[in-house]
């Protein structure tokens, strides 16, 4: 009868600025078999820091965080 906990993350692009939205799924398993499942969703904008961020995140940020991305979105708030 042993538990377990692990987190699965989905991450979805979202145009124009490739702001990322990432849902954490934090799952409970006993004895192998799901009992329990929350989630957490949160976003991030192009240049944002995501160094705590799990690999899959950082891999998609570097992908598609060009510095032409970085730059027309913050030209879209006004800056640079």
């Amino acid at each position: 009868m042993a538990f377990s906990e692990k987190q699965e993350y989905k991450v979805e692009v979202l145009p124009p600025f490739n702001q990322l939205q990432i849902r954490r799924a934090d799952i409970i398993e006993k004895d192998g078999k799901e009992v329990a499942r929350s989630y957490h969703r949160h976003c991030l904008q192009p240049g944002e820091d995501y160094s705590s961020e799990p690999d899959v995140v950082k891999q998609i940020a570097v992908a598609v965080w060009t510095d032409e991305i970085v730059a027309a979105y913050n030209a879209s708030l006004g800056g640079e």
